[in-house]
């Protein structure tokens, strides 16, 4: 094989971008309108793991001191939600990042024949917005969302359907990304995981996890490839 893997996966928040701030911005942006006290940021990097609106949710439970069950269903949830969606689309790309060696390694997967998706629990509006801000969108093969199947990570319906859709074998499919959820997920689906150490597993170390390899930055997904002509 001239290549580790043929198709990888990655999870998006603290996997390929740095999008914490930002999103802190819009929560604090929703409850600044609503005249609710803010959250901090560590707070918000320890919500991030379970989509854009489940973080929402204990955002409001934390601050109005209610259960995540209760927000959730409560009659006002629907209308703090759509002004949560206008000031996220605002902040999409204005305090966000990409991680170290992330656009010149997805490059390069590409050109030694990676099929390269995405597979995030963020809403796909959002996930879009990020992705787009970032110029990344063209540089992958598929994107799975949150939304897009009717269930998310850990559930590994999304791994399932991007083997099939490339004709990959589980044993040359990778997953990447932070959390546990994410090595949940690679478990879940019979495929091997790496995992970096700087993003949002809600306030865990990621070596409790158990990934295949813990992974430094983005660089080493490319030490395997062939040396370019």
């Amino acid at each position: 094989m001239n290549r580790p893997y043929d198709l990888i996966l990655f999870d998006l928040d603290g996997t390929l971008i740095e999008t914490a701030p930002e999103i802190c911005d819009a929560v604090n942006d929703t409850l600044d309108h609503f005249k609710l006290p803010r959250v901090s940021q560590q707070q918000v990097n320890d919500w991030i793991g379970h989509g854009t609106r489940e973080l929402l949710i204990q955002a409001l439970a934390s601050v109005t001191r209610q259960t995540a069950d209760a927000v959730r269903h409560s009659d006002s949830f629907a209308a703090i939600e759509a002004v949560f969606t206008q000031h996220y689309g605002r902040r999409c790309g204005t305090r966000s990042h990409l991680y170290p060696h992330v656009r010149e390694t997805l490059h390069a997967l590409r050109a030694a024949g990676v099929k390269l998706a995405v597979v995030t629990n963020k809403e796909g509006r959002y996930t879009q917005a990020v992705l787009d801000a970032h110029q990344l969108a063209p540089l992958f093969d598929r994107v799975i969302s949150g939304d897009t199947l009717p269930v998310k990570k850990p559930q590994p319906a999304a791994v399932h359907g991007c083997l099939q859709a490339f004709d990959v074998a589980p044993d040359r499919a990778l997953f990447v990304g932070d959390s546990s959820i994410d090595v949940a997920t690679a478990r879940n689906a019979g495929i091997a995981v790496w995992a970096l150490p700087y993003g949002y597993n809600m306030g865990e170390p990621i070596e409790a996890c158990g990934p295949d390899r813990v992974i430094p930055d983005f660089s080493a997904l490319t030490t395997r490839l062939p040396a370019a002509a």
